[in-house]
């Protein structure tokens, strides 16, 4: 078994949309119990990467690699290192909570519902263990599948208009990864991550297949000014398919980034770190500004989504001019460090909000703020979990969102006083949009009687926002043991920014 533990991690969930998609309609309760029972084994497995995985020693562990495509020199060749581990643990519980959470919400076709839920994680989970970058990119191309499936048929009235834009600008970003890959591959004769990080390339080379892996990376993440597809995604997708697109999918992004731009083009990426370090902080002080006027829950909480992963950029290209520009390795570290951490914090607490806004439209089908207000007086104990998620929102000390942007911050410092301003000032406007929110939302008296109708979280909603509020605050208060299980693999990626390829 654990010869093949990423594999079966890949194909177990894959494997399990199957007889979830032959339950039918017929049976929706045999569907929901099988996509559960696939989701937990999905997530033991998941567990079995911990013992395994050696965090001391770091690098690319359990691998697998099988001759896939002979005359090509395509391998099946999977490994993890603590990002990838971390990062598929972070899949898997999000799998089984939005499992949960859509188990009454889905009437319509639910077996297809779960289906698309179970393939999309297994695709997901191979993007954080390919190391062909072919394989790479089949698994990142094909998990624009389900989610397609998902907010074209479950999401709201201008679903067709947001899963087009969805598609046509990931897809786009992609085919210019693809031809990057192909001039590599002309190159190396392989597809092999690690043969292509040792492949000597020219700064004219490097630059051009840079800006083609920024642009199909930065897309996912998303950045500025590629970001305009995710409002509308998020606004038109049920609410398991936001949890999952904010929580893991737009982490694909910065993953690419740290599996590609580090390691194949370190002398580009540090001369343009500046370039996607300006676009970060454009994310995190503009697009905060941005959400402070929506009127739509969701879309306020995707555009503080596309703020919070500017961190996740500015850490890892900090880290760029750290080591490379200043030789503060140990600075760089930091902000890599910090950037990690903040991924894994944001599918928490991002997760965590869609859900709330999920759970409030379940009972009043709106998500604009004006038709809400004194709702606390009615769900108190929602309003408890919301404003622990809106406080962790904002960065406060305790909780997950305070960790990773602190280290980010604290590492900017370092490379230019000026980047960590800006980059410090988006805790004011986080703070400003999310506790407006807030207030117009729970506090107050109650104008709408539709309000006063609400009723409070039952069994259900509440194991999924517990299991979210229990991940949060334990990242704030103890965030060692997942610095401990990537600090390895973050302290080879920063040696790797050190090499010169001219």
């Amino acid at each position: 078994m654990f010869n093949h533990l990423l594999s079966l991690l890949i194909w177990l969930p894959i494997a399990g949309a199957v007889p979830v998609l032959l339950a039918g309609s017929a049976r929706p309760n045999a569907a929901r119990w099988l996509a559960l029972l696939f989701m937990v084994l999905t997530f033991v497995v998941s567990l079995f990467l911990l013992p395994q995985y050696d965090a001391a020693q770091g690098g690319m562990q359990l691998v697998e690699s099988h001759l896939w495509i002979a005359s090509l020199n395509v391998h099946y060749g999977l490994a993890v290192d603590g990002i990838s581990v971390a990062l598929i643990l972070l899949t898997t519980i999000v799998g089984i909570l939005v499992v949960v959470g859509a188990w009454e919400v889905i009437q319509n076709k639910p077996h297809q519902y779960m289906a698309a839920m179970l393939a999309l994680e297994g695709l997901m989970i191979g993007v954080f263990c390919a190391t062909d970058a072919l394989l790479f990119y089949v698994f990142f191309e094909a998990m624009l599948i389900p989610m397609f499936i998902l907010i074209g048929i479950w999401g709201g009235p201008r679903r067709v208009y947001a899963t087009l834009k969805f598609f046509i600008y990931t897809f786009l970003g992609s085919i210019f990864m693809l031809i990057a890959l192909l001039y590599l591959y002309h190159k190396a004769g392989t597809f092999d991550l690690r043969t292509l990080a040792a492949l000597p390339l020219s700064f004219t080379e490097q630059a051009w297949v840079f800006f083609a892996f920024l642009l199909a990376f930065a897309i996912k993440v998303p950045m500025v000014p590629v970001h305009t597809w995710l409002p509308d995604a998020h606004v038109e997708a049920p609410t398991g398919g936001s949890v999952v697109l904010a929580a893991v999918m737009l982490k694909v992004g910065t993953y690419g980034m740290l599996r590609f731009i580090l390691p194949i083009v370190p002398d580009a990426g540090k001369h343009f770190a500046w370039l996607v370090v300006l676009l970060s902080l454009i994310a995190i002080v503009y697009i905060g500004y941005v959400a402070l006027v929506q009127e739509d829950m969701k879309k306020l909480v995707a555009y503080s989504s596309v703020a919070h992963m500017g961190f996740v950029t500015l850490g890892i290209f900090v880290a760029f001019m750290l080591a490379r520009g200043l030789g503060d390795v140990d600075s760089a570290r930091l902000g890599m460090q910090g950037a990690m951490v903040q991924m894994i914090s944001h599918g928490f607490v991002s997760g965590a909000m869609f859900t709330c806004i999920g759970v409030m439209y379940d009972r009043l089908h709106t998500r604009m703020i004006k038709d809400y207000g004194g709702v606390i007086n009615v769900m108190p104990w929602f309003g408890f979990f919301y404003v622990l998620f809106a406080m962790a929102n904002c960065g406060l000390p305790g909780t997950s969102g305070f960790v990773g942007e602190f280290m980010v911050v604290l590492a900017s410092f370092k490379a230019n006083p000026w980047i960590a301003l800006f980059a410090a000032f988006t805790l004011i406007i986080g703070a400003a949009y999310t506790l407006w929110l807030v207030k117009r939302v729970l506090w107050g008296d109650i104008h709408n009687p539709h309000v006063a109708e609400m009723k409070d979280i039952n069994g259900r909603e509440t194991f999924v926002l517990f299991a979210f509020a229990a991940l949060t605050v334990a990242l704030g208060v103890w965030p060692e043991p997942l610095i401990r299980l990537m600090d390895s693999s973050v302290t080879q990626l920063v040696q790797q920014l050190a090499i010169h390829k001219i």
